[in-house]
C-alpha cells in the first residue's frame, strides 16, 4: 500500500471522529447539566465502570476528574461479578460507559446499583438499551460510524473521552477550581514546575536579610555577608521596605569613597525595590528579572507592596529549571 494512501486513511478517520463530535455537541442538554450538579454534590466516592475500551476510557475520565478535586476511581464490570461490586457504596455516585449499554457484564453492576438506590449516570449511545432505561440520568452520546471496517471503537469511543473532558471541565467551574488549586496534585512534572509560583520558592522569616536604612555600611558588610545572597532589604522604623542595597552597589562605591563605612544604608541604596505578589508564577517574576536587569525581587502578600514577606533570587527559579 502507498504511503499516500496510509495518508487518506488517515484523513477519513479523523473526518469520521470530527463528525461524531459534531454531533456530540449537538446533543448536550440538560441531562448534562444535572451530571455535571451530581458530580459536584457528591460527598463520596465517583466510580466510573466499563468493559474493554469503555473501561480504558472510564480509566482517563476518573484520573481528569480527580485532578480538578472530584476524587474518582474506575472499576472493570468484569470485576465486579468477582467481588468489586463490594467497592461501590450508597452515597457513592457510579457512572457506567458502554456504547451498547446491552454488554452482559454491566448487568450485575446496573442491577445492584437500582437495588440499592446507587445514583447511576449512564453515558451510552443506544436509547433501548438496559442502561439507558436504568439510569438516573442519561447522558445519550449520538450512534456515529466507526472507522476501521466500521466496528472498530474509533468515533465511538472519542464521544466518549470528549463527554468525560466535558463534566471534568464544567465541574471545575462548578467549583471554581483554580491553577493554584490544581497545582497541588500536580506537584512533579512539567506541570508542577510551570504552576510554581513566588511562595514556592521565595526565602523568607529570618531568611530575609532585612537591615535598617539608618544602619551604617560597617553594619551592612558584615550583614550582606552572614546572608550570602549578594543583597540587603532596608526597612524603616515601621518596618516598612524602603529600598534594596546589593554588594555591587558598595564595592563600586567603596572604590570612591573612603569613609563608606560610615555612611548610611538609605544614602546608597535603590529606592522603591520592584516587589511582586506572592501568587505570582515564578515564570513570570522570571521575565520581570530578565526585562528590568536584576537578579532578585521583593515579595508582598495582596496589596501591600511595601511590607516584605520573603525575597526571592534568581538561583531559586533557576533551580528549578523554569523558564
Amino acid at each position: 500500500m502507498k504511503i499516500n494512501t496510509y495518508k487518506k486513511i488517515a484523513h477519513q478517520v479523523i473526518d469520521l471522529e470530527i463528525q461524531a463530535l459534531k454531533k456530540l455537541r449537538k446533543s448536550i442538554n440538560r441531562s448534562f447539566d444535572q451530571a455535571v450538579n451530581a458530580i459536584v454534590k457528591c460527598q463520596s466516592k465517583i466510580i466510573f465502570c466499563g468493559v474493554g475500551k469503555s473501561y480504558l476510557i472510564a480509566s482517563k475520565i476518573a484520573a481528569t476528574l480527580s485532578s480538578v478535586g472530584c476524587p474518582s476511581f474506575s472499576i472493570s464490570a468484569n470485576d465486579c461479578s468477582h467481588g468489586n461490586l463490594g467497592s461501590i457504596s450508597k452515597k457513592d455516585l457510579l457512572i457506567l460507559i458502554s456504547n451498547s449499554g446491552e454488554t452482559q457484564e454491566l448487568k450485575p453492576v446496573i442491577k445492584y446499583a437500582n437495588r440499592n438506590r446507587i445514583t447511576l449516570i449512564g453515558i451510552v449511545s443506544k436509547k433501548n438499551s438496559l442502561l439507558y432505561r436504568a439510569s438516573d440520568i442519561k447522558l445519550n452520546i449520538p450512534e456515529v460510524k466507526e472507522a476501521g471496517l466500521g466496528i472498530v471503537p474509533t468515533s465511538s469511543t472519542s464521544e466518549q473521552l470528549a463527554i468525560g473532558d466535558c463534566l471534568a471541565v464544567a465541574a471545575l467551574n462548578k467549583k471554581r477550581f483554580k491553577k493554584h488549586n490544581f497545582k497541588e496534585f500536580h506537584p512533579s512534572g512539567s506541570l508542577g514546575t510551570k504552576l510554581k509560583t513566588v511562595e514556592d520558592l521565595m526565602l523568607s522569616g529570618s531568611k530575609i536579610p532585612f537591615i535598617n536604612e539608618n544602619s551604617n555600611m560597617k553594619k551592612a558588610l558584615k550583614l550582606i555577608t552572614e546572608k550570602k545572597l549578594g543583597f540587603l532589604i532596608a526597612i524603616d522604623k515601621k518596618k516598612y521596605t524602603t529600598g534594596i542595597i546589593t554588594d555591587g552597589q558598595i564595592r563600586r562605591e567603596s572604590e570612591k569613597n573612603n569613609s563608606l563605612v560610615q555612611l548610611q544604608v538609605k544614602k546608597l541604596m535603590t529606592k522603591n525595590p520592584i516587589s511582586v505578589d506572592k501568587d505570582m508564577l515564578a515564570a513570570k517574576s522570571l521575565g520581570i528579572m530578565s526585562e528590568k536587569k536584576i537578579t532578585s525581587l521583593c515579595v508582598h502578600k495582596k496589596n501591600r507592596p511595601k511590607k516584605t514577606i520573603g525575597v526571592l533570587h534568581i538561583h531559586n527559579i533557576l533551580d528549578e529549571n523554569i523558564s
